[in-house]
């Protein structure tokens, strides 16, 4: 048997119609759509291989912070959990961290402050314990 390396990260979706292997494609810029003709047990064989997949690298879903966008020098958004207390902060430099235990008191007055970078500094920056995200996932409202 001959193994070869398949690299299927830019498929967003497949389908089988008519003898067709129908699979749309993220390009970067653009999503393609390509039809290949192929008997049903490729689609099938394609399912089951995302399932499998999925069962062994399935994590734990956490909802992602929502983030807003601020106007600052210092960040570009940032986003709160109420339930888990946790501040997060994109700054300028694109890093973005997320500070754990900031009380929702906190939270609104960083917010609604008139400098959120002065604000930072006093009431949050070395006050609490904080993580890098290396792979952020938020979005901005």
């Amino acid at each position: 048997m001959r193994l070869s390396k398949v690299d299927l990260s830019g498929l967003v979706a497949i389908a089988h119609s008519d003898g067709y292997l129908q699979l749309l494609l993220d390009r970067g810029d653009e999503l393609e759509f390509l039809e290949i003709p192929a008997p049903i047990q490729a689609y099938e064989g394609l399912q089951e291989l995302n399932e499998a997949i999925a069962q062994t690298t399935a994590l734990p879903f956490e909802e992602p912070i929502a983030m807003l966008p601020v106007s600052s020098s210092m960040a570009i958004a940032v986003g709160y959990d109420r339930d888990e207390q946790i501040l997060q902060v994109e700054f300028q430099s694109g890093s973005v961290y997320q500070y754990l235990g900031v009380d929702e008191d906190t939270w609104e007055d960083l917010h609604a402050s008139d400098s959120v970078g002065s604000f930072f500094n006093q009431e949050i920056k070395g006050r609490y314990n904080c993580d890098r995200l290396d792979n952020a996932d938020y979005t901005i409202d």
